[in-house]
């Protein structure tokens, strides 16, 4: 785990969600790797649907009390969890956040969502603002942003 940038590894999973739930967790901790684990620990607890909402309103408040609203963005964070959630399904057997690194290294790739969208469309303002469907390969989505 060493090879991943993670600023939150000294805590434990409770820590984690207790800091970043309350915005005390400083956000020049909190990077990809810290959102991966995150996203894994709220599918752990919560199951897919919960923990997409949970995340969703999570990051929207984290980002706002950082003074930073414009790095919010809905469908990197719902196509993120959703690769989380797929991943889990794939390893259920996984009990520890190290293992669960290992076992799905492209996770800690930031980069990864382009594999589903091109660079324009996620990086549109309707992306931005909502949930907007890959347009390069399927992605199955945890929550039904529809509703």
């Amino acid at each position: 785990m060493d090879e991943i940038r993670a600023g939150t590894l000294h805590l434990s999973d409770v820590g984690l969600t207790a800091a970043f739930e309350s915005c005390t967790l400083p956000a020049a901790e909190f990077h990809h790797a810290d959102h991966v684990r995150l996203a894994w620990i709220y599918v752990c607890e919560f199951g897919e649907d919960a923990a997409a909402e949970r995340i969703l309103a999570g990051i929207k408040r984290f980002a706002d009390h950082n003074g930073s609203p414009g790095k919010f963005h809905v469908t990197r964070t719902l196509a993120w969890m959703a690769l989380v959630a797929e991943s889990r399904r794939s390893s259920p057997e996984i009990r520890s956040f190290p293992e669960f690194v290992a076992a799905h290294p492209h996770l800690f790739d930031p980069q990864r969502l382009l594999h589903f969208y091109s660079l324009s469309r996620l990086e549109s303002e309707d992306a931005r603002m909502g949930w907007i469907e890959p347009d390069l390969r399927t992605l199955r989505r945890c929550v039904d942003q529809s509703k």
